[in-house]
């Protein structure tokens, strides 16, 4: 295939298809499938590494659609306009009162335009190409991009995690003023608190951000998402790893979250990422609203400290009701050095599962215990459930979030497998991971479909 390829991307049967049906990519098509349905839009490339079963198709209401080629029964091209695949640049410019900032890519599209004729998400990463999708940063910082990998963040792991600390610090030690980091939102939490233990003390801020709508869509906040990270990275005082991302499901404000104690909490809201266990750092718009003090301050003489130890035999178990000892046998055998328990209620697991749990520990595997509840803490001195974990050698970890727990145990593990010296340093805080009590007015759930919710999302939905 060519660059000038009509079938960009298609392969396989899907390519014989439209081959068959005599139609292009960029072409618009009336498709009809074997139900007898209707579906007219263009047809959009696809990624070389997707499947060959599907078409996909860019609806007249602005909504993607794969239709399997085997159900296809007539496909008629109506009209054909290709699409341009670039954002035209343009110099991004440069004002030396601005704040210096990097925008570090890990993958996805971090910002585009929307060609409406095809219906292609055109992708934006360097300077001038965003400066043409989205021309308020130029307002807000001198800006360089460098893109480190592109993954999907499902397939980030140790490799990119080292990089992306490395590539950190390399920008702070060239006197950068901020950094941003473009991320997929569904493991952006983990890279988060991966980041926040590899890259201690940092003297600027480090700002992830992501989108939980494309571009082409009118919904979509990855504009916004990224101009308050631009701000937040540039001006904002809090020199840690945080995410920012929406606050509210409208686009009044982005909160800026510690990036240890923050969690993915709804698969297509763009409100979200919430904090858990804490309250949130700051909130972001056309200036800043700070929610706490606590926070470790943006100070250039401060020195970085990188440490990419990391041991990836680790991992979390969440309990649930008979489950079975040969689940902690298997880890074991399979060479795992680490496991994170997600318990219920204060920290608790059944009793058939204590033989493997000692035989973990006695084998030298370092047992911890969060719980699912997320909010709370492990509090296994209650029950005696809890007390006879703990004098099987599981150790709780207060109010850690399971998946932080999981990079936490994965980071000390890859400096130590001295087991006390691992349980030590699993319970001593190094980035806000646990806090000393939860606030008082964190922890709220409007249960829909009360009187009381109701009368309150009335008067403040918009």
């Amino acid at each position: 295939m060519t660059a000038s390829d009509p079938l960009k991307g298609y392969k396989g049967r899907a390519r014989a298809r439209l081959e068959a049906f005599g139609v292009r990519v960029w072409s618009d098509v009336r498709a009809i499938n074997d139900a007898g349905s209707t579906f007219e839009g263009v047809i959009l490339p696809r990624s070389e590494t997707l499947d060959d079963q599907h078409v996909v198709i860019k609806l007249k209401t602005g909504y993607n659609v794969g239709l399997h080629v085997e159900r296809l029964r007539t496909m008629v091209e109506l009209g054909y306009k290709e699409a341009v695949y670039k954002i035209p640049e343009q110099a991004f410019p440069s004002r030396p009162e601005l704040p210096r900032v990097t925008l570090l890519g890990t993958g996805g599209t971090i910002a585009s335009r929307l060609d409406y004729r095809t219906g292609a998400v055109i992708p934006a990463f360097t300077p001038g190409e965003l400066y043409g999708a989205v021309p308020e940063l130029a307002d807000l910082a001198n800006l360089t991009t460098k893109k480190l990998f592109g993954v999907f963040s499902e397939n980030m792991a140790k490799d990119q995690y080292v990089a992306l600390a490395e590539a950190v610090v390399r920008e702070i030690e060239e006197g950068v003023d901020g950094i941003v980091i473009g991320h997929g939102t569904d493991t952006m939490g983990h890279t988060a608190a991966i980041l926040s233990f590899m890259v201690q003390d940092p003297p600027v801020p480090i700002v992830m951000v992501g989108s939980q709508r494309s571009s082409d869509r009118p919904s979509s906040d990855a504009a916004l998402n990224l101009i308050h990270a631009v701000r937040a990275a540039g001006s904002g005082q809090i020199a840690e790893v945080q995410i920012c991302m929406f606050g509210p499901t409208s686009d009044q404000y982005a909160l800026l979250h510690r990036g240890t104690r923050c969690r993915k909490m709804h698969s297509s809201y763009r409100s979200t990422f919430r904090t858990v266990g804490d309250t949130p750092l700051a909130m972001v718009g056309d200036d800043f609203t700070w929610l706490t003090d606590d926070y470790r301050r943006r100070d250039r003489s401060r020195l970085p400290r990188l440490d990419t130890a990391y041991d990836d035999r680790t991992t979390i178990l969440y309990y649930y009701p008979g489950m079975k000892p040969d689940l902690v046998d298997a880890l074991v055998e399979r060479g795992y050095r680490g496991i994170v328990i997600a318990g219920t209620g204060l920290g608790h697991v059944n009793k058939p599962l204590y033989p493997a749990l000692q035989r973990a520990v006695a084998a030298g595997v370092h047992v911890v215990m969060t719980v699912q509840t997320l909010w709370g803490y492990a509090q296994m001195y209650v029950y005696d459930t809890g007390r006879d974990l703990m004098d099987l050698g599981v150790v709780p970890l207060d109010n850690m979030l399971p998946e932080t727990a999981l990079m936490k145990l994965s980071w000390v593990l890859g400096r130590t497998d001295d087991h006390d010296e691992v349980l030590r340093r699993m319970r001593e805080p190094v980035a806000g991971e646990i806090t000393e009590r939860e606030p008082h007015n964190g922890y709220l759930i409007l249960q829909g479909g009360l009187p009381e919710t109701e009368e309150f999302v009335s008067s403040h939905w918009k």
